[in-house]
């Protein structure tokens, strides 16, 4: 039996390591669906009650195991009810490829049933990379390029398939001009700032005082560095909901959750510190952040263009939180005046909601984690 354009995306999808999909069969999607079932459990298809679920799941498979996210749907309505999850993904910087069905090419511009332009429907949510497949020999390179842009960028991306094409034999891209010869695989770089940022950062987080950090998702693997250099500055600790897991909530300095519903310690960490650590938090509401001006501010993110967005930062750091935190930690002085973080510990786990917090119910005490 010849090889099927849906039986070359999953093997295809196998090749980049993805090993679940999530998602919901309807005509606009089986040929996939079908290629799934005959490759023999190589990819776990996980069925989902409503499509919307699957890409959900998708952003959440993304989030705690740090690999692509897949989620799939049939054409029409099947399609439009994945966008809630995908914002969810875009939104959180996360890797996520969906594959979105498609009707027959023949009968596409013909006004035909849950006909939708779909590559006009995903260019927000899903503008890093959304195309829709023409011919069978076009398919590899917009599944392996869909792939990287979504690990590379840490973006949404989107290939549509037409339910015809799914099930025509794929060919691959014939040895002429105007064709595309895409290959697999991709490693994650290791990307540090120059050492002269890295000093400028350290001279600044050595010469503050109060030192308060604030962790977000992109610090999830960055535990122990957090820890260390929480150390060295005799800083507290708060965390944006996303970094809720980066930190164990029993350290002492650690102050919980910052924000709407965040607690009264991690409130007076941030109006009372003078310097700002953040670590990969892209956390939005800058009123449970510093004054403007009452201090500094050191920001290490993997996306630049989230740098200074939240707070006027004096020093941005390109890099991964992880890898950017190692090289800083021996450029730290050891502070041994412990009065602000005795302050810190001294109110003890949790404390209650920030106490100008506009929350519309009273929650009481919240912690993460």
């Amino acid at each position: 039996m010849s090889q099927t354009v849906g039986d070359f995306v999953v093997e295809r999808l196998h090749a980049r390591a993805s090993r679940k999909i999530f998602g919901y069969p309807g005509d606009g999607i089986n040929g996939v669906i079908e290629a799934l079932n005959r490759a023999n459990g190589k990819i776990e298809f996980i069925q989902v009650r409503h499509e919307e679920m699957a890409a959900f799941m998708a952003s959440a498979y993304a989030k705690f195991s740090g690999e692509l996210g897949v989620c799939l749907a049939t054409s029409g309505p099947g399609v439009s009810h994945l966008i809630p999850g995908l914002y969810d993904a875009r939104l959180d910087h996360m890797p996520v490829l969906a594959i979105a069905g498609q009707q027959s090419r023949n009968a596409m511009g013909g006004h035909y049933q849950q006909e939708v332009d779909l590559c006009s429907m995903y260019k927000d949510v899903a503008g890093a990379f959304v195309q829709q497949a023409a011919t069978s020999p076009q398919v590899r390179h917009l599944i392996d390029r869909a792939v990287r842009i979504a690990l590379g960028k840490h973006r949404v991306t989107a290939v549509v398939l037409p339910n015809d094409l799914q099930d025509s034999t794929y060919e691959n891209p014939p040895r002429k001009q105007g064709t595309v010869h895409s290959g697999v695989g991709f490693a994650r770089p290791r990307t540090t700032p120059y050492d002269a940022d890295l000093h400028r950062a350290a001279d600044l987080l050595n010469a503050g005082e109060k030192v308060a950090i604030l962790v977000g998702a992109r610090a999830l693997g960055a535990t122990d560095e957090v820890i260390a250099i929480a150390e060295k500055l005799r800083a507290g600790v708060a965390k944006a909901l996303l970094g809720k897991a980066a930190l164990p909530d029993d350290l002492p300095y650690v102050t919980g959750s910052i924000g709407l519903l965040g607690t009264k310690p991690s409130w007076r960490l941030m109006t009372e510190c003078d310097t700002l650590l953040m670590v990969g938090s892209g956390f939005p509401y800058s009123e449970f952040l510093p004054q403007e001006g009452k201090a500094r501010g050191v920001q290490i993110d993997i996306e630049p263009e989230m740098l200074s967005l939240r707070y006027p930062m004096e020093v941005n750091l390109v890099g991964d939180a992880k890898e950017t935190l190692k090289a800083l930690l021996p450029l730290i002085h050891q502070k041994t005046n412990g009065a602000w973080r005795d302050g810190i510990e001294s109110e003890g786990p949790g404390g209650g909601r920030s106490s100008n917090a506009p929350c519309s119910r009273r929650t009481g005490s919240i912690r993460s984690g």
